[in-house]
């Protein structure tokens, strides 16, 4: 008896304690919805939890749900649509590429001093003459940069007044572009000099393109062109629809280099010791293993069937090879010159600089709403961060796997 009668007594107190806590949880809901700054400053905190991993959509009753299911269902079809939208415009870039092919065969004739370009196609202003044009004596101007073409062209780039064409123009602007530059190797050089021309050829069926590397006669390889294939896709994924930004690459293939006699560079040499199992003694023996060139561009690692049955490294490698072969096909083909120059790079960074200063003025009205959020006494607007404010994609950029 003794026994029930304590249960019993500390059960009654279990229960007056819950009674107590959820009084207190009461009086402080009503005291934050009588209070307008409270009431705002808990509005807010939830926004920027829309979207993320908070339980936030979970929260919603069965009937907004259902509503957001029609939602998705909706932009299930207009990513359809999309789709449809960069099959088409695949199909007119194909149409507009042959537009393209006199100009690029042009630029490479001159490039391989196969014609001089005449006065009227050279009468384009350098950046000095723009700004400079004014200020400073073309006479002056001129004697400068003739004692600078000799001296310092001549000095660095073993270039002057008899050069012909533009050397190692091909081979300048990869080692102009950090993705590619990073897989150029000190042997790669020689090879690279040889480089005469970069063509794309569009495929339309199935979509995808091809790169096409045109050597000059070298002591490497027997090639005259190196080619690398990609395949593109334009469907959304029927596991990962909303991942769809536009055509991905699915997959590559490159060409079989007829290297040289020695000349192999994409292999080394080393020496590996053997001990004979019951003699005893230890003999070297010379082993090819593969070493580090560019050339692997066009020995890429297989995509298997099935996605899910390629390893870490494996997907590594591809989605490097795809965002190279995209680079190239995107930008260093159509802009070639620029890159040589180094002014799309310019471009680029200062890309990346407005990007920071975003970041930057980001985080500074971040720190701003915690102070507000400290300081209930500061009163104004303030800007949330919401999930549905995504990073907006060029759709024709690589989709990396």
């Amino acid at each position: 008896m003794s026994d029930n009668k304590t249960k019993s007594k500390a059960s009654k107190e279990a229960e007056e304690k819950i009674d107590v806590e959820a009084g207190k949880v009461n009086s402080f809901v009503g005291e934050v919805m009588n209070n307008p700054e409270a009431l705002a400053l808990m509005q807010s905190k939830l926004a920027g939890m829309v979207g993320n991993l908070s339980g936030y959509y979970e929260s919603l009753p069965k009937v907004v749900k259902r509503r957001i299911k029609a939602l998705k269902k909706l932009q299930l079809q207009c990513l359809n649509i999309e789709a449809k939208f960069q099959e088409e415009l695949h199909v007119l870039e194909c149409k507009y590429a042959k537009q393209f092919d006199p100009l690029y065969q042009k630029r490479n004739d001159i490039v391989n001093a196969k014609v001089e370009p005449t006065d009227e196609e050279c009468d384009f202003p350098s950046d000095d003459e723009h700004n400079d044009e004014e200020s400073k004596d073309a006479t002056t101007e001129k004697l400068i940069e003739e004692v600078q073409n000799k001296v310092s062209l001549q000095n660095e780039h073993g270039m002057n007044e008899e050069t012909k064409g533009i050397p190692e123009f091909w081979s300048t602007v990869f080692k102009n572009v950090e993705i590619i530059s990073e897989n150029i190797q000190e042997h790669d050089e020689p090879i690279l000099a040889h480089l005469i021309d970069v063509k794309v050829k569009l495929e339309e069926k199935p979509m995808g393109f091809t790169l096409e590397f045109y050597f000059s006669p070298n002591e490497f390889f027997s090639n005259q062109v190196l080619t690398k294939y990609y395949e593109l896709k334009c469907t959304p994924d029927e596991k990962d629809p909303f991942s769809f930004e536009g055509p991905e690459i699915i997959k590559c293939k490159g060409c079989e280099i007829n290297w040289n006699k020695g000349k192999n560079v994409t292999v080394k040499t080393i020496i590996k010791k053997q001990k004979h199992k019951s003699k005893g003694s230890v003999r070297t023996v010379p082993k090819q293993v593969p070493n580090d060139s560019f050339f692997n561009f066009f020995t890429p690692p297989e995509v298997p069937e099935n996605e899910d049955d390629m390893d870490e490294e494996t997907q590594a490698l591809l989605a490097a090879d795809f965002e190279i072969g995209e680079v190239i096909r995107q930008r260093l083909v159509p802009r070639a010159v620029l890159y040589f120059t180094g002014e799309a790079l310019v471009d680029e960074e200062y890309d990346e600089d407005d990007e920071e200063e975003e970041d930057e003025s980001d985080e500074e009205s971040d720190d701003e709403e915690e102070d507000k959020d400290f300081a209930p006494e500061r009163k104004g607007k303030r800007s949330h961060k919401t999930a549905a404010g995504g990073n907006a994609q060029n759709p024709q950029e690589c989709k990396q796997q």
